[in-house]
């Protein structure tokens, strides 16, 4: 897997944080990591591996995805760093989530999730677009097997086609971030049918059921260790090619339906 350049948002704990640790101890780590955080308080863990890594020029961002000066911002960053050589790969990861079930669904929490879920991926996507291209572009003159690619992690919670009236367990009491999941789903879908001829990668993909602070959510359930999450996913990152294009993916590399 020949990546250059890679930005992951929500990089400073869970899922994200595993990504950078990855990354960097890949054969061949990427020359430049783009990690962002949205809380100046919590990026101490990047701050370490930042400071010990040799290969891999980490730069950390502070962002929210939900606001768009920021977001603008992130995408100064990492264009003065990268230049004409855009960047390689985008891991759409930062979430949230917080529990209310209907009737009890407040406007708020509806917001919330969709502001941070499915709003903000795509804005960042629109903001980083052009380095993509630039990216694509670079490759494909240079005729190289890797390919731009864009990982949105999204959850077989926003699968509709996965919930029914026979199968109705599946967090009903996650209102706000199963519907935002759906959304981001059918919204990177129809961003893959714009962008096809761009050379840009457009995949969202579930991690699965994943130990971390807002999988568990003080239950202590879930089924996967991050990092076995995150290296079938590397594996699977390592194996896209053009039929993966707009598609939804397990960790594995197998169709979820929508």
């Amino acid at each position: 897997m020949d990546i250059e350049s890679v930005l992951v948002t929500g990089a400073n704990r869970g899922i994200g944080l595993e990504f950078v640790k990855q990354l960097i101890n890949l054969s061949k780590p990427p020359r430049l990591l783009f990690a962002t955080y949205r809380d100046s308080n919590a990026k101490e863990a990047l701050e370490t591996i930042r400071d010990s890594t040799q290969q891999t020029q980490i730069l950390l961002i502070q962002l929210d995805v939900t606001k768009a000066k920021e977001i603008e911002d992130a995408r100064k960053i990492v264009e003065d760093v990268v230049g004409d050589k855009g960047l390689d790969l985008l891991i759409n990861n930062a979430g949230a989530l917080k529990f209310e079930g209907f009737p009890e669904i407040t406007e708020d929490n509806m917001l919330l999730h969709f502001s941070t879920n499915t709003v903000g991926p795509v804005m960042v996507l629109k903001e980083l677009f052009p380095l993509l291209k630039k990216s694509a572009v670079r490759k494909t003159t240079e005729t190289t097997v890797s390919r731009t690619i864009v990982i949105n992690l999204s959850s077989i919670d926003g699968s509709i086609g996965s919930l029914s009236l026979e199968n109705p367990d599946g967090w009903l009491h996650a209102f706000g971030y199963k519907t935002s999941k759906a959304a981001l789903n059918m919204a990177m879908r129809v961003v893959a049918l714009t962008v096809k001829d761009s050379g840009v990668l457009i995949v969202n993909l579930c991690p699965g059921w994943v130990k971390t602070d807002m999988g568990n959510m003080g239950t202590n359930e879930a089924e996967l260790e991050v990092g076995e999450s995150v290296t079938a996913i590397m594996k699977t990152l390592s194996q896209l090619n053009e039929s993966h294009h707009g598609t939804f993916i397990d960790r594995n590399g197998n169709t979820i339906v929508f």
